[in-house]
């Protein structure tokens, strides 16, 4: 009375299970075809353009640090570069903490 009867359910076909099973990949395909366009690609075309800034880097540039420093570069090396932040006073960063490069004449 309370419990209902069991139907059996039949198998199905051996070409609609491939089917089936593509369809259900497609949303998780989709997403991660949205996510690389969205989110990977424009941060390594960052990456690229940061990389290029780095190795443009010339002595006389003008530029910003990672910690809001600005300064002039004076030295350059593979790794490092020496900034004077003031007239006299010069310190040392790395290449990798230069976040711009600024227009000549913007610090005096």
């Amino acid at each position: 009375m309370f419990i209902s009867s069991a139907f059996a359910q039949t198998a199905p076909a051996a070409g609609g299970d491939m089917m089936s099973s593509l369809t259900s990949m497609a949303p998780l395909v989709l997403m991660f075809v949205v996510l690389y366009f969205v989110m990977i690609r424009p941060q390594m075309k960052k990456q690229k353009e940061h990389r290029t800034m780095l190795s443009a880097l010339a002595k006389g540039d003008e530029i910003a640090t990672a910690g809001g420093v600005l300064g002039k570069v004076t030295k350059l090396g593979d790794s490092l570069l020496s900034v004077e932040i003031a007239s006299g006073v010069e310190v040392q960063l790395q290449r990798s903490a230069v976040v711009q490069v600024l227009p000549k004449g913007t610090i005096k």
